[in-house]
């Protein structure tokens, strides 16, 4: 054999022992592929691999609970009840004169110390601080009506406005209330003492004198209603809330402060021979 005829065998005998390798290497790596596949499941060649589906969005998801806008406002009956009974209590142990003049309202009235500032009078207070005029209208069958009050004197209006009602709306529970007085007690008077401008409320000034006008403008038209204007004495030359006719908190009446609403008061008592 010729030394060309030989290289040529030996050439034949290397490549096949490299197709050989290439091929054991190809099928080891698909034993190893099987062998990274879940045991008991069998490979589909039909299937084929599908497109992932795209993520939601934030506005594609929806919440679980749906939580209300804001807590709903406590009904009087439950907010008041405690302090309602207490009154009722204390009238069955000390059963209050008869047509006395009934001083009622949120706490300008409630802490309006009656003996102090008109000890000739029977009077009683049924004033429970951080109430509506809404709230005296609920509980006017409980609180106004059995006393038969020749005199109202109202005080409130002024959380009303703090808490977002709208003028509208307090002049109309003013209305309301006085309706529902007179529907009773066509002979008693109410006398509304003008929604005060305060340091700490100031801001909510111009809604309040709103109301305050609306209000006046339904006493002008009738003899058993009597506005009583408290701005003119409340504020000072600069134009804004005397502070000297507060406490500290800029909210609730000094004592200099009571002695000018009593002082306003009182001509109205003197008409009523009181």
């Amino acid at each position: 054999m010729s030394r060309c005829s030989k290289l040529g065998l030996i050439m034949g005998i290397v490549a096949g022992l490299l197709a050989g390798c290439s091929e054991q290497g190809w099928l080891m790596g698909e034993k190893r592929a099987e062998m990274t596949m879940p045991l008991g499941v069998a490979e589909d060649p039909r299937t084929k691999p599908t497109k992932a589906e795209p993520a939601p969005s934030l506005n594609d998801l929806k919440p679980v609970i749906s939580l209300p806008a804001e807590a709903p406002k406590q009904p009087p009956s439950t907010r008041w009840e405690e302090v309602i009974a207490r009154f009722e209590q204390e009238d069955l142990l000390n059963p209050p004169p008869g047509n006395p003049v009934l001083f009622i309202g949120s706490s300008s009235a409630r802490k309006w110390d009656l003996p102090k500032y008109f000890p000739a009078i029977n009077a009683i207070n049924r004033g429970f601080g951080g109430s509506e005029i809404a709230d005296s209208l609920y509980f006017a069958d409980r609180i106004v009506l059995p006393y038969r009050p020749r005199l109202i004197i109202f005080y409130a209006g002024d959380n009303d406005i703090a808490r977002g009602k709208t003028p509208a709306s307090v002049a109309a529970d003013f209305l309301a209330f006085a309706k529902k007085i007179q529907g009773a007690l066509p002979n008693t008077k109410i006398l509304f003492v003008a929604i005060k401008p305060s340091p700490s409320r100031w801001k909510h000034w111009p809604r309040m004198k709103q109301a305050n006008d609306r209000i006046a403008a339904f006493c002008a038209k009738s003899d058993q209603l009597i506005f009583i204007d408290t701005a003119e004495q409340m504020i000072g030359t600069d134009g804004k809330p005397r502070k000297e006719f507060f406490e500290r908190d800029g909210l609730h009446l000094s004592h200099r402060g009571y002695l000018a609403w009593s002082t306003l008061v009182q001509p109205h008592l003197n008409k009523a021979g009181l």
